[in-house]
């Protein structure tokens, strides 16, 4: 079949691609910015994948899609992209409506969240506003209701990891006694793919869950068990939303706007009406243990294929990020430094093996405070980590940068800071003529910007003098 994806380089259209790749069938990529679609995961479906650029919110930007399309997968979410989210919703829906009657569209799936309590959040009644947009007389709407996905790399797993790894205690809000019914993401991507031409799935909505109702309490808790950590939680009923919303945002690596949204969200029992869908698809639903261990052996062997922060969430550049892939000459700041290397394959694992649990080779404590301080400023902090330990690509966050450039063969990596900084900022590594060569960019923005860069030169000089010592060294 010809499937029209979009929300292609986020969690789940990542994973549903390559799926629906390997199923034969032939896809049209929808994404905001083309410069971020990695192919080089699919090189093998050449033939099979192309990649169009529409920004939803942006009429202007609509191309004709082919209209010999049979199925079409709405994935957009914007929960985390803005504090007025929900009528970027409705405005994304509503104009990828308006695009796919133009085409033999069949049938429309949309992903979304449970929405069967009286009280909806706003974001779970954003939600439920996006399917009305979506209803169509041109084609037949397949509505997925999700509560809780759990799986290596998704938001609420990194959520209940950071907090269980965290804290051995924890004193929580009441929201804690919430109940909710978790579901894996492998499960999640079988009812994606299971419904696609289904008839009997037309025009009706279907709650996908797994067999566990939990309370929040009870995830951390089974968390803590498997793995083996011993976790006290204290529920208080004084936590307003939004101390609860802080408390969410600085232990764990969610952006403040996701928090409070989350935080919203889980005031409201989340459990699925039941249905005979997984039945009828043949589905084996996974119990909340299952999902949990599936998704440590996924980290153990390197093996996570996308996490919730792949689509760059509220970061100030996350349209146009891509136009810093070069780095500027004029009106910046840099901080240049060379060392000759012995051993380049050791000097290139260390490059590429930056970040994340591997630290910054030099001054972690420096690195540390500087991420706690974006944190404290409303940045990404350094909480995020790196999705995979050994491999590095386009388009990845390492800590509070995004990778724009990277390339073992050509011995070059290139960073664009996403932390809060007045101005832009850029940290290079590349290897030429057995030489190491590190380089650090910023470009201020006002006299803030070069108050900034003198007030850190000093660190700078003791950090990065370090990190390319370390870097250059003749051992992993």
């Amino acid at each position: 079949m010809k499937i029209f994806l979009t929300g292609a380089t986020g969690y789940i259209g990542k994973r549903l691609l390559i799926q629906l790749l390997n199923g034969g069938h032939e896809v049209i990529c929808s994404v905001r910015d083309k410069k971020r679609f990695d192919l080089s995961p699919y090189q093998n479906y050449e033939k099979q994948l192309s990649v169009i650029e529409h920004d939803y919110n942006d009429a202007t930007t609509l191309s004709p899609v082919d209209d010999d399309i049979e199925i079409a997968y709405y994935l957009i979410h914007s929960m985390s992209a803005n504090a007025d989210f929900s009528k970027a919703e409705k405005i994304s829906a509503k104009n990828f409506a308006a695009t796919i009657e133009k085409t033999n569209c069949k049938q429309v799936i949309y992903l979304t969240g449970i929405v069967n309590d009286d009280q909806l959040s706003k974001h779970l009644q954003s939600r439920k506003d996006v399917e009305d947009e979506l209803q169509s007389d041109s084609y037949a709407l397949t509505v997925l209701r999700a509560g809780i996905i759990i799986g290596s790399g998704s938001a609420s797993f990194e959520i209940i990891r950071d907090l269980v790894e965290k804290l051995p205690v924890m004193v929580a809000p009441k929201w804690l006694k919430t109940l909710c019914q978790p579901i894996a993401i492998r499960n999640v991507i079988e009812f994606l793919m299971g419904v696609m031409g289904k008839t009997f799935t037309y025009n009706k909505h279907f709650d996908i869950a797994g067999p566990d109702v939990l309370s929040y309490k009870q995830m951390l808790l089974t968390f803590a068990e498997e793995r083996k950590l011993k976790r006290t939680i204290i529920s208080v009923p004084v936590l307003s939303p939004k101390i609860s919303s802080y408390w969410l945002y600085f232990i764990t690596s969610t952006s403040y706007v996701l928090a409070k949204n989350l935080v919203e969200s889980m005031k409201v029992n989340v459990v699925a009406e039941k249905n005979d869908l997984a039945e009828k698809l043949n589905i084996d639903l996974l119990p909340y243990r299952d999902s949990l261990r599936l998704s440590f052996d996924k980290i153990e062997q390197n093996d996570v294929s996308s996490t919730w922060y792949d689509s760059f969430g509220n970061y100030k550049y996350s349209k146009n990020v891509w136009n810093f892939l070069e780095v500027p000459t004029m009106g910046v700041f840099k901080d240049k430094k060379t060392r000759k290397i012995k051993n380049e394959e050791a000097t290139l694992d260390k490059i590429f093996g930056i970040g994340g649990k591997n630290g910054w080779y030099h001054a972690n404590y420096l690195w540390s405070l500087r991420g706690s301080i974006d944190k404290l400023f409303g940045g990404v902090g350094l909480k995020r980590g790196r999705k995979n330990s050994k491999s590095i690509n386009a388009g990845d966050s390492i800590d509070f940068w995004r990778v724009l450039y990277a390339s073992r063969d050509e011995k070059r990596l290139l960073l664009f800071a996403e932390m809060k900084v007045p101005g832009e900022a850029w940290l290079e590594f590349k290897i030429t003529d057995g030489k190491l060569i590190q380089e650090a960019t910023f470009r201020p923005v006002g006299i803030f910007g070069r108050l900034y860069w003198y007030a850190v030169l000093p660190f700078h000089g003791y950090i990065f003098n370090g990190m390319i010592s370390k870097l250059s060294e003749d051992t992993k």
